[in-house]
């Protein structure tokens, strides 16, 4: 527990959920604009498991900018984009954002799209990137966006999947110390799908100008400066917003459909609900727009609600050092930041003691949030100690577009539990169930799964694939949706998120989670990180296998190390663990977006043959992982 905690209203406002979802959801929608409010909240008969405000219409556009304007909120900053590998900043107000937004949507309306048509953005971290989204959703086109500097043969899958009239695209993206050229990349893609684009806008970037192709590619500023301002298309509450691709177990990427309706009823009362922020706050969320957490919280969220984003291009350790966040914390007057434990543990790994934290004012941050995945407690407890503010997990997924579970500071905040994403938001019945579809007693681990239907801005279905869309998240649990997270809920109710249920390592017939063991490896005050993973066995079935990633500074003997793991598993866990192999490693394979690859990490363990996920952020590590297994087999 972090910072002070008032009395909750959380037990009142969930029940009276679970009383009256209708009345719940009515109240939220009232803080949107609509251009036909929806005299029907939820028709179970629609779509796979019904649809919400499915007689309502609006546009998200002009909820996230032209009504701040007309309320007078103008001249206050939307966007504070900050970016430190550049060495620029800009404040973009309401009033500068909605000029901009209405001429990009008038660029592309003159190059014919319109209502319907899909428009892939595959941008850096710069502001272009939220406009180019919020143009899109100004006429009624359905955008998805790329994670910039993904690889060609995933972009054209994209492509090919989405048909684009139009792609969005920048000349360059910049990382520390490097360049990625995004041209070359945009073109290799569109020559390998089948579908090709009618037009691409390319944002040049002065670091590395690109060659337009003629006929095909227009300068993305010069475009805007020529274009008159379009107007708003009210689109049905159920049209798609975006499309945003996920990698598949098949290896086709599956398409997350969001819906205006839904998506901005909820996320703008998450807004209040969840984060406690209102018009005028400032709201960091240290994520990428290719990651839906950049969707909900970087662009539409705090604009919903009338705050100031912060946009930023830069890393948590590098650009320049370990005190970065909290630099633009001090400098824009942050009130909320929001980012992933993997930042956290990066940041803890070069500055172990905190000492950049104190050379900055934080007076005005109010709470962390985390998510991407669970936060290990010795690291919730390392900075929440250094911040002295509520620190607060929660769990949410690409699927849902916004937490499943947290804490809530318009309720006023519970206590926390380090290690636990709280307590399930209202709009989720969420249930623990064992193999047979059957629930479990609080406090045993089995799959958490959400009771049908689900709340508005979760995923209606698949893009163009409602079969797919059953089989992946709705047959397994009849009447569930199938989060794939394996975890519990305590007898009070909060939520423990262990690992992805293919992480439910089997050892001699016992189920046994690796996130428990990652939690014991974490508290030794060596370690920054860490990741188990359960590899073949041939006495035990499956063994479990630790690699670890130790703090800078760290001189210790690593065969030292490795016992002291080795021990604390056995301590805290028991000998059934059968934990026995603990290794030092330079770095852990992530995404781009945090995620260790603990898959990949097993398969090479394995000596299976794996692909190397499009996600990634360094293949490198993948080698140099595979060579500390070796070594330790010889």
């Amino acid at each position: 527990m972090a910072g002070s905690v008032t009395a909750s209203r959380y037990d009142a406002a969930y029940s009276g959920w679970k009383a009256d979802p209708d009345a719940f959801w009515t109240r939220a929608a009232r803080a949107i604009d609509w251009t036909t409010p929806p005299a029907t909240i939820f028709d179970p008969s629609l779509g796979v498991y019904g649809r919400w405000f499915p007689d309502g219409e609006l546009n998200t556009c002009w909820n996230a900018v032209d009504r701040h304007v007309g309320a007078g909120r103008g001249a206050q900053a939307a966007i504070i984009w900050d970016s430190p590998i550049t060495g620029r900043s800009a404040t973009i107000t309401y009033a500068q954002l909605l000029d901009r937004v209405s001429r990009v949507a008038g660029a592309l309306a003159a190059r014919g799209v319109a209502k319907g048509d899909r428009v892939i953005i595959y941008m850096p971290m710069v502001p272009e990137a939220a406009i180019a989204m919020l143009a899109c959703a100004r006429l009624g086109a359905v955008h998805s966006v790329v994670f910039g500097g993904f690889a060609a043969a995933e972009l054209a899958a994209r492509i090919a999947d989405a048909k684009p009239k139009a792609i969005v695209s920048a000349s360059c993206g910049l990382e520390p110390g490097r360049i990625v050229k995004y041209k070359p990349l945009l073109d290799a893609a569109i020559a390998l799908s089948p579908h090709k684009p009618g037009f691409c806008l390319i944002l040049q970037r002065p670091e590395s100008p690109c060659e337009l192709t003629p006929g095909r590619d227009v300068d993305f500023l010069e475009a805007e400066a020529e274009a008159p301002n379009e107007p708003c298309t009210p689109v049905a509450a159920t049209d798609p917003l975006y499309i945003l691709y996920t990698s598949g177990t098949t290896g086709a990427p599956k398409g997350i459909v969001r819906d205006n309706g839904g998506h901005a009823v909820a996320v703008m009362n998450s807004m209040g609900m969840l984060y406690g922020l209102r018009a005028g706050d400032v709201m960091w969320t240290a994520s990428d727009v290719g990651w839906v957490v950049g969707h909900s919280y970087i662009v539409y969220g705090p604009l919903f609600a009338g705050c100031t984003s912060v946009l930023y291009e830069g890393k948590p350790v590098g650009t320049p050092d370990a005190g970065a966040f909290w630099r633009v914390c001090a400098q824009h007057g942050v009130k909320v930041l929001f980012t992933a434990p993997t930042a956290l543990r990066a940041i803890k790994k070069e500055d172990p003691e905190g000492r950049f934290v104190g050379q900055y004012d934080l007076s005005k941050l109010e709470a962390l949030f985390l998510a991407g995945e669970r936060c290990d407690p010795p690291t919730a407890e390392w900075i929440s100690a250094l911040l002295n503010k509520p620190v607060i997990d929660h769990w949410w997924q690409t699927e849902t577009g916004w937490s499943i579970s947290g804490n809530f500071r318009g309720f006023g905040l519970f206590d926390s539990r380090f290690g636990s994403g709280g307590k399930p938001a209202p709009g989720y019945d969420l249930r623990v169930l064992d193999e047979g579809g059957q629930e479990v007693p609080r406090g045993q681990i089995g799959t958490l799964a959400v009771k049908l239907p689900l709340p508005p801005s979760n995923l209606p279905t698949l893009w163009n694939a409602d079969d797919r869309f059953r089989s992946a998240y709705l047959e397994t649990f009849p009447g569930y949706y199938n989060t794939s997270d394996a975890g519990m809920v305590d007898e009070d109710g909060y939520v423990w998120v262990m690992s992805r249920t293919d992480d439910i390592i089997n050892v001699a017939g016992h189920r046994l989670s690796t996130g428990a063991m990652e939690e014991v490896l974490a508290a030794h005050p060596d370690v920054a990180e860490c990741a188990v993973v359960g590899v073949k066995d041939s006495l035990k079935g499956q063994a479990p296998i630790g690699l670890v990633v130790l703090k800078a500074g760290v001189a210790r003997s690593e065969p030292d190390i490795a016992k002291e793991l080795i021990a604390l598993v056995r301590e805290r866990i028991g000998p059934v663990a059968a934990f026995k192999d603990a290794r030092v490693v330079a770095r852990l394979p992530k995404t781009r977006s945090g995620k260790i690859l603990r898959g990949t990490i097993r398969r090479i363990a394995d000596g299976e043959s794996y692909a190397v996920p499009p996600t990634i952020d360094d293949p490198v590590i993948l080698d140099e992982i595979g060579e500390v297994l070796r070594a330790a087999e010889k």
